[in-house]
């Protein structure tokens, strides 16, 4: 069974950092372009970052710089460590397989306070 469960978020302050996991199962993140994405009541969704399978690493603009995703494929996870938060960036997060977000974990709430 395909799934991907996200776990890392949490409530910090400004300027306050988290590292978010998405731990994959039922198939390999290796042979995917995996993708973080973010949903706020006010936003809607939104394309956070994503790494393809050459390791080639894009950003949303407002995330570069503070922003880095990574994979651990041995332990079938991906990574997204967020730094110099702001309450901007408060938002469910939630990975995913593909851009149109067909296959993803249930999300993480990231709460940053002012």
């Amino acid at each position: 069974q395909v799934q991907l469960v996200e776990s890392g978020g949490g409530l910090v302050q400004t300027g306050g950092s988290l590292r978010l996991s998405c731990a994959a199962s039922g198939f390999s993140i290796s042979r995917y372009e995996m993708y973080w994405f973010r949903r706020t009541p006010t936003k809607g969704l939104e394309w956070v970052s994503s790494i393809d399978n050459t390791d080639k690493k894009y950003y949303l603009k407002s995330g570069e710089g503070r922003f880095a995703i990574s994979r651990d494929n041995a332990k079938n996870t991906l990574y997204l460590e967020m730094n110099s938060l702001t309450p901007e960036d408060t938002a469910l997060y939630f990975c995913s397989r593909d851009f149109a977000t067909r296959v993803r974990g249930r999300g993480t709430q990231v709460t940053v306070s002012s």
